[in-house]
């Protein structure tokens, strides 16, 4: 049925063809929006460009989001469900399996004549990263929430993300045909807990089992979808008299908000003259791009109930690559700040945002084009490596499938193959015209685990499967413990180990034993101390001699490391303080007490002597780090857990279990809400407690319990507790 429905357009009420647009639409144009057909050449122009993201907390819809506008694009010809394991996004194995986002995928789709580029991005605490990379290359963003649950905790995460990197956002509440669903109650939480400023321009007609279709408050009218036809077909009408009021106020809320963006219809609304519906359009599109109001649509995406509303949005609000500042980076041989601008003829700049591996191809690397165009066959320079790259192909990627181009230019996210050398967050240039620009930063691993091959013959397998997977993904990290001489490999939580694990034995056919999750600690000290560090060998012929000096002193919590100097002109070579920095910044990585980074310190060389023959920067490298174990041991040193923040959602009637079983694990609780018909339970627990808590709350709620958690920030682990991971490591 969907197959001969899905390029129908949809009819209204008076007999003529029509889609909710604010302007009248032929048949032809409804339906060419919908298939991709007569698609704009090579040449199209940049302001018909949208590169958005779908983000969300887990199980808001986001997916499901997607999947129906590819549908309506004409994208795809049957709809994909995440719940039965069909979602085109959800490629991977254990997408389908576990019923999340682990990746984030790339597609391509056509609609108002508009080039959109959408990235969907997973919505688990523990994929975070895939967020974060998304959104550094992304112009605009569509945050999904769940109608019921309103703003949940990764929903926070993800818009902070937003925030970080200025990308103008719309928000689609979704799930309105749930029983609990409350529209304006998501609304106000979206003021509360992001400090958003939300403006309506759609609003549902009922909730729950009356949900029925949205009202569009630009042009003040009432859109129901057709079941029947997968939501394709819908009919318009006038506003519901009982909705007439509250739908009136909601657009003078809007047009209020948005119309002293465009200071001609700030005058024409001080003196009460009305709006024409393209004005609203333009005052809100400026709006949404300066980040003063955020456009809120509502509808339910699993039963296809206003998502062609979300995607006239995207079109009409978000930015297009025009719409954003000249990209800037350093010029690695000038070292000066230099733009590039969106333009085909501009000097070629490009981001490389996400590495990844396919059976067919080989490696794949994702990039944001900035500036300039990519052609295949021509080289780019890495201004990291300082090594020329050859692309060899071109690829226009749709989820786990691939189109190929000869080129891409200013404005397209594509995937290409060749580069070897080139990892995440590294730029590729034209190498008459270099530039880097900003590299992108990944959050610290927090648990890790230690794994070992099981047979001889897997041992090198093992080894450069580690090196795959962790190219692939920067936030898991392998390193070897030098005392036991064991593989130990760090992510970003239980589940994001476990899919890498599950990845390695299935697509790699590594067989390992694998050990239990340990948490990732941290050092720190807590008073300021002094130290001296000499490395001084004689061998009968040159010797070694280096002599360091250095103050170290702790810093505020998420402060970080500070390495500087303060050695008096003439007192030590410039490159032999260079290398105690260097041997100084190695020994903080690698730890003192029981082998974690040393974090939140400042460290100062303050002088040191050396050997006209003796000395080198190998000595230097060795006394500064030999310092900073003498400065950890001084500066009364402590351990530092990972603490979480936990959102645990359960019925009432099993919230004292609960709220025992988190104070038994070290939990402290926050807050306490209603929402619906469960109870809310906000906490932070040291993330050590919290392994095998999902197991816990099942058995606790019958299954009934959700929960969520995403880091917090590190705290001083209890003395007791200190002592015996010490004891473990023989320190004391």
């Amino acid at each position: 049925m969907g197959e001969h429905l899905q390029h129908a357009p949809s009819t209204s009420t008076s007999g003529r063809d029509v889609w909710p647009a604010p302007h009248a639409e032929s048949a032809r144009h409804a339906a060419r929006r919908s298939t991709g057909k007569g698609r704009m050449s090579e040449e199209r122009a940049l302001e018909k460009v949208r590169n958005i993201g779908i983000m969300a907390h887990i199980d808001a819809g986001k997916t499901t989001l997607t999947e129906r506008v590819l549908f309506y694009t004409g994208r795809v010809r049957r709809m994909g469900e995440v719940h039965d394991g069909t979602a085109v996004m959800d490629w991977m194995d254990q997408e389908r399996e576990r019923g999340i986002t682990i990746t984030s995928a790339a597609t391509t789709c056509y609609w108002l004549d508009h080039r959109v580029n959408i990235i969907d991005t997973p919505g688990h605490v523990d994929f975070t990263m895939e967020v974060e990379r998304s959104l550094r290359v992304l112009d605009g963003a569509v945050a999904v929430f769940d109608g019921v649950a309103g703003v949940e905790a990764q929903s926070e995460t993800v818009w902070k993300q937003a925030d970080k990197y200025h990308v103008p956002r719309i928000a689609f509440i979704n799930k309105m045909d749930r029983v609990g669903a409350d529209f304006g109650n998501s609304m106000k939480m979206m003021v509360d807990r992001l400090g958003a400023n939300p403006v309506a321009i759609q609003i549902p007609i009922g909730s729950g089992d009356t949900f029925e279709g949205v009202i569009d408050l630009v042009r003040m009218k009432s859109i129901r979808f057709d079941p029947e036809s997968y939501g394709a077909k819908f009919t318009e009408g006038d506003v519901p008299e009982s909705m007439a009021a509250e739908a009136e106020e909601l657009r003078s809320r809007l047009v209020e908000s948005v119309v002293e963006s465009v200071e001609s219809l700030a005058e024409k609304y001080v003196h009460g003259e009305p709006l024409s519906e393209d004005e609203i359009v333009a005052a809100t599109r400026q709006a949404t791009l300066d980040a003063r109001v955020v456009p809120v649509l509502g509808g339910s995406a699993l039963r296809n109930i206003g998502v062609q509303g979300v995607m006239d949005a995207i079109v009409r609000y978000l930015p297009s690559p025009n719409d954003v500042p000249p990209v800037t980076g350093m010029n690695p041989y000038t070292e000066k700040e230099e733009e590039r601008r969106a333009a085909k003829d501009a000097p070629t700049a490009a981001l490389a945002f996400k590495i990844a591996s396919d059976s067919y191809v080989g490696r794949l690397t994702y990039v944001r084009v900035y500036s300039g165009r990519i052609e295949k066959g021509k080289q780019l320079l890495n201004p990291r490596t300082e090594k020329k790259e050859r692309i060899g192909r071109i690829l226009l990627m749709h989820a786990n499938r691939q189109e190929d181009r000869d080129e891409a230019v200013a404005g397209e996210i594509v995937a290409v193959v060749g580069p070897r050398a080139t990892g995440t967050g590294d730029t590729l240039c034209d190498p008459k015209k270099p530039i880097a620009l900003e590299p992108m930063l990944f959050p610290d691993p927090v648990v890790s685990i230690a794994i070992e091959p099981k047979t001889k013959a897997d041992e090198d397998k093992l080894v450069g499967t580690l090196d795959r997977l962790s190219e692939e993904d920067p936030t898991f990290v392998t390193r070897t413990d030098e005392e036991t001489g064991q593989t130990i490999v760090s992510g970003m939580g239980e589940l994001h180990l476990e899919v890498l694990i599950t990845r390695m034995v299935r697509d790699f056919g590594v067989k390992a034993n694998v050990g239990k999750p340990m948490v990732a600690y941290r050092e720190t000290v807590t008073k300021p101390s002094e130290a001296r560090g000499q490395y001084i060998r004689q061998s009968g012929g040159k010797g070694h001699y280096g002599d360091v000096r250095i103050r170290m002193e702790p810093l505020e919590t998420g402060a970080g490391v500070e390495i500087g100097h303060a050695v008096r002109d003439g007192e030590l070579p410039r490159e032999f303080i260079e290398a105690a920095r260097e041997g100084i910044r190695s020994a903080l990585e690698n730890g003192v007490l029981a082998a974690y980074p040393v974090i939140d310190v400042k460290v100062t060389v303050l002088g040191g002597t050396y050997h006209d023959v003796d000395s080198s920067e190998m000595s230097f490298r060795a006394a500064g780090s030999m310092a900073v174990r003498e400065a950890v041991k001084k500066g009364n040193p402590i351990l530092l857990e990972p603490v979480l923040d936990v959102e645990v959602v359960v019925p009432e009637q099993y919230v004292g279990e609960v709220l025992a079983d988190l104070a038994a694990r070290g939990g402290r609780i926050e807050t306490t809400q209603m929402r619906s018909d469960a109870r809310v339970i906000d906490a932070t627990v040291p993330l050590g407690k919290t392994f095998g808590y999902a197991t816990a709350l099942r058995s606790l709620t019958q299954g009934r319990g959700l929960y969520t958690t995403q880091f917090s920030h590190y705290a001083e682990v209890p003395r007791d507790e200190q002592q015996k991971i010490l004891e473990s490591w023989g320190w004391i």
